[in-house]
């Protein structure tokens, strides 16, 4: 078995000297076919497919880590989305409402449109200080931004035209560029910021984030609201190609249950950012229905499609502070549920070839509870029971999802507390992953012990690959070539994102859809493409196990 391994091993070194070394100037790891490495009686499954999809697969980019890494993160709600209760400053005496239209409006009214126009770009550039984005870095460890914004932000008369905002859209002319120039201002400090179209023309739902007090959510069953939020994505996607360099786009916050043309008006969506940038990842909110979500996910997210397609992440939210029945529950009972929380996902992960993929970030959560809950705590301490939920949610979403984004870090009364990231980090209730707070030379050290280790580890997963195969059917199709390129990509993968790429090191955490990526654009197409799944995904579990991840 040792010579065999080693012929093998021989043959594929043979192959990448000739076509492309696995770190090569221009950042590839190995074109992606090449002559397999073969056993005795083995019949390759070469096919013609596999041929005509041949690519090039490179090394993770800075910005491959930035859309891809694990988001632990906290949500900027109130800056160009208001909130009233959030930021009641922002809002003049009288204003009737607590909606971004009821603050514009009462401002023009108080003080006139230029007024209120040089208000707000004021407010805008202040909201977020350079104090700010060095304890977001420094302190809590944070990755990603999602940023809230309304359709109103974007520039251009087209954009406010027949909607409430119309008569206001001399006040945002600015908006856009102030939302660059924070995102450029994040970027430089290794942060990504994930766009959410927080407030859709005529609202995703009825609430105030929505930003209007009308109480409904029009968006669904208008043609003219829905045209003019794919015009909106369409628009974010392009602008991205000028480098602003996003996590992401989110398409809707909220959704209301069982929306009308929810679904529709996703792939509308999809299909139109996809024709400007494919690369771009497209989150979509659950409305409410996890299961309705990962379903329509898995069938977006496949391996086998025609025309390059952005991946698909699905937004869900989690409180514990809004329904009768959270009322009824103590303190321990919910912070025991945490744990149950996305389980919709067992059995729909692990085979991208075979399902499609699925990936799930939380996009909103809290430390809050009801005061009907705390009354239940049977005298145990309120700091001690804050402590366990949010560690509870910490742990959990870090397993299981693929970020987490606190609501929220600004508002008027810093440092917010159960509502505030801030407090709830300082207080150690929120925490990062372990990973993200080692030192540059721990890191260092663990990056030369994987390097050290990747030819011992490969050799040990090949070999397992093999006698696991032996045990099963010894006439088997084993694709060891195929295995191994899988496992080779995997390693330097989530070594690559390990050490960082001119941006913060981190683990994979967007797995799902990153396996997804690799899986296209190797161009394996064959009826034993599972075995590059399977070995991709073991490269990346030996990488995290050299660097006790």
């Amino acid at each position: 078995m040792r010579g065999f391994l080693q012929k093998a091993k021989a043959e594929l070194r043979g192959i990448n000297q000739r076509d492309t070394s696995t770190h090569d100037p221009g950042g590839h790891y190995w074109v992606s076919h090449h002559p397999q490495a073969q056993l005795p009686g083995q019949v390759h499954d070469y096919s013609d497919s596999d041929h005509a999809n041949a690519q090039i697969i490179r090394e993770p980019t800075p910005l491959d880590i930035l859309r891809y890494r694990y988001h632990h993160s906290t949500n900027l709600g109130s800056i160009y989305v208001l909130e009233r209760w959030l930021q009641p400053s922002r809002f003049p005496d009288g204003a009737e409402g607590s909606s971004e239209l009821a603050a514009v409006t009462a401002w023009v009214n108080k003080i006139g449109i230029e007024s209120t126009k040089q208000l707000f770009e004021e407010q805008w550039a202040n909201a977020v200080t350079e104090e700010d984005i060095q304890w977001l870095v420094n302190e809590a460890r944070c990755r990603t931004i999602r940023l809230p914004i309304g359709y109103y932000d974007l520039p251009g008369a087209d954009f406010t035209r027949g909607t409430p905002f119309e008569p206001y859209a001399r006040v945002y002319e600015g908006a856009w560029n102030s939302i660059r120039t924070l995102m450029s201002r994040l970027r430089t400090h290794s942060i990504g910021v994930l766009i959410d179209l927080h407030a859709l023309p005529g609202g995703a739902n009825s609430q105030e984030h929505s930003g209007t007090n009308s109480g409904r959510a029009e968006f669904w069953n208008s043609s003219s609201n829905r045209a003019l939020g794919v015009r909106c994505c369409q628009f974010l996607a392009e602008d991205a190609r000028t480098g602003s360099e996003i996590a992401g786009i989110q398409l809707a916050n909220e959704a209301m249950w069982e929306a009308e043309r929810m679904y529709e008006w996703y792939d509308e969506c999809i299909s139109a950012i996809s024709a400007m940038d494919a690369s771009i990842p497209v989150i979509i909110s659950d409305g409410w229905n996890l299961n309705q979500a990962i379903n329509y996910s898995l069938q977006t997210n496949s391996v086998n499609i025609n025309q390059p397609k952005s991946p698909v992440v699905i937004d869900t939210h989690y409180y514990w502070a809004f329904t009768d029945d959270d009322k009824r529950k103590s303190p321990q009972q919910i912070t025991s549920e945490v744990g149950t929380k996305l389980t919709e996902l067992d059995g729909k992960e692990g085979s991208v070839i075979d399902r499609g993929a699925v990936q799930v970030i939380v996009g909103e959560y809290s430390c809050v509870l009801t005061e009907d809950s705390w009354a239940k705590a049977d005298g145990t301490p309120r700091d001690e029971l804050v402590n366990q939920f949010g560690q509870a949610q910490s742990t959990r979403y870090q397993q299981r999802a693929g970020g987490s984004f606190f609501w929220t870090y600004k508002m008027d009364w810093m440092p917010g507390g159960e509502w505030g990231f801030k407090d709830q980090s300082d207080k150690g209730n929120i925490v990062p992953p372990g990973y993200a707070t080692l030192s540059m030379d721990d890191r260092s050290r663990l990056v030369e012990k994987a390097k050290y280790e990747r030819d011992g580890s490969m050799r040990e997963a090949v070999q397992q690959h093999v006698a696991y195969w032996d045990r099963i059917d010894s006439n088997v199709n084993r694709e060891l070539g195929k295995y191994e390129h899988g496992w080779t990509v995997g390693f330097q993968d989530a070594l690559a994102f390990f050490e960082g790429r001119a941006t913060q090191g981190d683990k994979i955490g967007m797995l799902e859809l990153w396996v997804l990526k690799r899986m296209r654009e190797s161009g394996y197409r064959g009826g034993l493409t599972w075995l590059f799944e399977q070995g991709l995904r073991k490269g990346i579990q030996d990488l995290y196990a050299a660097v006790n991840m």
